[in-house]
């Protein structure tokens, strides 16, 4: 399962919209993806709808990311929904147990302790100040002389008193009338970059970015990543296509095969081969950070497969220079 998770994340990390998502959270512009309250649509995130250009893909979108390990969910808040509608414009009603009418009077009871009386806070108001309706003590220090007691409710249609009131919900699209039993109740999500994906993300982005600052350097026409139309009809994506115009064969593909374990395993050779034998580049290399296995260099080697091992950046930029001057000179 965690292989299966680990392998659906290097593909989603190759995805230009999932790159530009984690590009905010890796350079340190977001901490937590939080989810803003419109009125009209209920929770959403403006961020992600700019992002893909679709605000109905969002909430598929979040949870791809979430199931591969990339996003980490967080409970944020709970949203009540319109049974009729599904509008979030909801208001709570708090009504009268007796008649069922939400023009319900809320007072503080407040208990002064000297005497024992119990009475609503208007009864012992006077201009400023508190005095108790039965010995006519000032009250002056909460919990000395007093104490809130809690809530009393009246109903201003039939005139009774109540401690609890009966909540119910209002629709302000709608008008509709309903209660909890009929309410839409949903979880709302934030979420963070997992450990996993903070680890292998970032060094694959950091990876990219110089290589094709240093590519363009060198007259490059470069893409991040690169598409290219196969022999079969299908489109292949590369980490980075690179090529010069005045050059007549000079298509490179680069791949990037990156692991949090010693040794990149086989796997991304039989992966790029798969798409090199249908595109037929003019060059194919595997950047392998930090190394690749044994079975991957024979792989590669057969596949014609140029491998690049590198343990940080720097390295990488610099093997690939060798690289190119190389090719150049042969």
């Amino acid at each position: 399962m965690a292989k299966a998770l680990k392998s659906e994340r290097s593909k989603l990390y190759k995805d230009h919209l999932v790159q530009v998502l984690l590009s905010k959270f890796l350079s340190g512009e977001l901490e937590r993806l939080e989810p803003v309250f419109d009125p009209d649509r209920g929770y959403v995130f403006p961020l992600v709808e700019a992002i893909l250009g679709n605000a109905g893909e969002v909430e598929q979108f979040l949870d791809k990311l979430s199931k591969a390990g990339i996003f980490k969910k967080e409970l944020y808040d709970k949203t009540l929904f319109c049974p009729n509608c599904n509008s979030p414009k909801i208001s709570t009603h708090y009504n009268c147990p007796h008649c069922g009418s939400f023009n319900v009077t809320k007072s503080a009871l407040i208990e002064h302790l000297p005497c024992g009386y119990i009475d609503t806070e208007d009864h012992f108001t006077k201009g400023d100040k508190l005095f108790c309706p039965r010995c006519t003590k000032e009250l002056v220090k909460l919990d000395v002389d007093y104490k809130r007691a809690g809530v009393w409710c009246t109903c201003n249609n039939c005139d009774k008193n109540f401690d609890l009131p009966s909540p119910s919900h209002f629709c302000r699209k709608c008008q509709s009338n309903f209660t909890f039993e009929d309410a839409g109740y949903e979880n709302v999500f934030s979420y963070r970059l997992s450990g996993d994906a903070q680890k292998e993300a970032s060094l694959g982005w950091i990876l990219i970015t110089p290589i094709r600052a240093f590519l363009e350097d060198h007259g490059f026409e470069v893409q991040t990543p690169g598409f290219l139309m196969g022999k079969s009809g299908t489109s292949h994506m590369f980490d980075i296509t690179a090529f010069k115009k005045d050059v007549t064969k000079g298509m490179t593909v680069i791949d990037l095969a990156t692991s949090t374990d010693p040794l990149v395993s086989e796997q991304p050779v039989i992966a790029m081969f798969a798409k090199i034998y249908d595109v037929a580049p003019d060059d194919a290399c595997l950047i392998a950070i930090p190394k690749i296995s044994d079975n991957g260099k024979k792989m590669a080697k057969l596949y014609r497969i140029s491998v690049i091992e590198a343990r940080n950046q720097e390295e990488a930029v610099s093997a690939l220079s060798d690289y190119l001057d190389e090719k150049s000179s042969s």
